[in-house]
């Protein structure tokens, strides 16, 4: 793990620790990525809503965009910290969520998360696969 792999983790952990509704369940950092399941319990207040349709002062209160945010920049900065680059861009502006509903669909995201890092060499980003011709269909 590199340092800023390891900043990641280290920041993810800290979560239920300022959010004590909130529980991470299966969570994995990868080279260009990171995925993972936050569990909130019954009392979070958590809101799923597009959050682009929503005022500014509304997202301000949701749960999951407030925890990512943080999450976000506190390992963008120790990371661009660690690389001597203060303000770079480390993150995607937006993240990816998903309303998980039944046990099957948390064992499948379970499962995705787990065998992520064996899909790694395969990945278009990998540093081998640049400028490799890669297969999507396209004509």
């Amino acid at each position: 793990m590199t340092d800023a792999g390891q900043a990641i983790i280290e920041e993810w952990l800290k979560i239920p620790e300022i959010r004590k509704e909130v529980q991470l369940d299966e969570w994995v950092v990868m080279p260009n990525h990171f995925h993972g399941i936050m569990v909130f319990k019954d009392d979070a207040g958590a809101i799923h809503e597009t959050p682009s349709l929503m005022t500014v002062q509304r997202r301000r209160v949701m749960a999951l965009s407030k925890l990512m945010g943080r999450f976000k920049m506190l390992s963008a900065k120790r990371i661009n910290k660690i690389r001597q680059t203060p303000g770079s861009a480390l993150w995607q502006r937006n993240y990816y969520e998903h309303v998980i509903r039944n046990e099957l669909d948390l064992h499948r995201i379970r499962e995705y998360i787990t065998a992520n890092p064996a899909q790694w060499e395969m990945d278009e980003l990998h540093p081998q696969s640049i400028g490799r011709e890669t297969n999507r269909g396209d004509s």
